[in-house]
């Protein structure tokens, strides 16, 4: 696995990369803009670790310009714990945000699930899902909602499969880490919080009052198809 690793303190480049190639995975480094959108397009990198306070151009605009052409995971590393800012990360692309100073067993442990979940075979090619008039294809990546198709990210795809699958059931925030992301930590139902509002934005028809991806209070979310 090969892993582009974005940041301009070079320190800190060394050091995550060291860890990183310790555990076996092949590293690519990149200290500005120019050299991560260059590195992208050379190597192709199976997961980005993305610093958001680049100079120039931050992480968030240097991820939106990756999004154009490249849905390779990204992992936002910032020392910005706001709220705001982790959910700005997610809204935009990211499939990650960890708050430095970190842990380097909780970097290899993100990074694990984000690539597992990359490469997880959940989905079965010929499990073709048609519910309240959604249609979910994984073989061809499409989605469908009131004969017009619908652009998902591949984690919204996961997600909404997920639920599509589950219809009916209502299933807790840890269910949805555990499946959908691949990793069960404390404190991040925010994170599917984030990704139920956007999903609602894309596949309802009204999303301040769902009629498929609903909220059960205190419990979770459910499909109703």
């Amino acid at each position: 696995m090969h892993i582009l690793v974005a940041d301009d303190d070079i320190p800190s480049v060394k050091l995550t990369s060291f860890v990183l190639e310790e555990a076996g995975y092949r590293v690519y480094k990149a200290y500005d803009a120019g050299s991560i959108l260059q590195s992208v397009e050379q190597h192709n990198p199976d997961l980005i670790l993305l610093d958001v306070m680049m100079p120039k151009s931050s992480g968030f605009d240097i991820c939106r310009q990756i999004r154009r052409t490249s849905d390779v995971p990204i992992i936002f590393l910032s020392g910005r714990s706001q709220l705001q800012d982790r959910v700005m990360g997610l809204q935009i692309g990211g499939d990650d945000y960890l708050v430095k100073p970190f842990e380097p067993s909780e970097l290899l442990a993100r990074v694990e699930a984000v690539l597992r979940r990359r490469n997880s075979d959940m989905l079965n090619p010929s499990a073709r899902l048609s519910q309240g008039g959604l249609t979910l294809d994984p073989v061809e990546h499409k989605v469908v909602f009131e004969d017009r198709s619908v652009e998902l990210t591949p984690l919204e795809f996961r997600l909404l499969y997920y639920l599509m699958k589950n219809s009916g059931r209502v299933l807790n925030t840890s269910q949805i880490l555990s499946k959908v992301w691949g990793y069960d930590y404390e404190g991040e139902s925010n994170l599917v919080a984030v990704y139920i509002r956007r999903l609602r934005t894309k596949i309802e028809s009204d999303p301040e009052h769902p009629q498929h991806v609903i909220t059960v209070r205190n419990l979770g979310y459910k499909f109703e198809a």
